[in-house]
């Protein structure tokens, strides 16, 4: 079960970064937008790229995501992606344009692009405990 605090940041505008493995076993790092549900933290990519092609080969992840208001503030997770949902209508990316943004649509649409959720499964969690910048 994943920790409330970390729930709450993955809920929040906050940037979350996820590392996943290249072919030749080296980490490869994006920043994305990403939510949590339902005990999953849900990404949203589009089809062929990088981050996409590494977890069909090798569904192991980390997950990072710190406050925007406090980076002490953090939570990190190693997980298994155990899903690839199609989002090619668009609605969990308008989700998130929502939560990021505060837009209705997402705005970066691109000809032919497919939409995609990564849905990982924490394994390991860690919450840093909870700490403010002047202590």
């Amino acid at each position: 079960m994943i920790d409330q605090k970390a729930v709450k940041l993955f809920s929040e505008k906050n940037l979350v970064f996820v590392a996943t493995i290249m072919k030749d076993g080296s980490p490869q790092l994006s920043p994305v937008w990403a939510s949590f549900e339902d005990g999953h933290i849900l990404i949203n990519t589009a089809e062929g790229r990088v981050k996409h092609k590494n977890v069909l080969r090798d569904p192991r992840v980390a997950v990072s995501v710190v406050s925007k208001d406090n980076p002490l503030d953090m939570t990190t997770v190693r997980g298994t992606v155990e899903k690839i949902i199609p989002d090619y209508d668009y609605k969990h990316a308008d989700k998130l344009t929502q939560q990021y943004m505060q837009r209705e649509h997402y705005p970066f649409k691109r000809e032919g692009e497919k939409r995609i959720i990564l849905k990982i499964k924490p394994n390991k969690v860690f919450v840093l405990p909870e700490l403010k910048m002047n202590e």
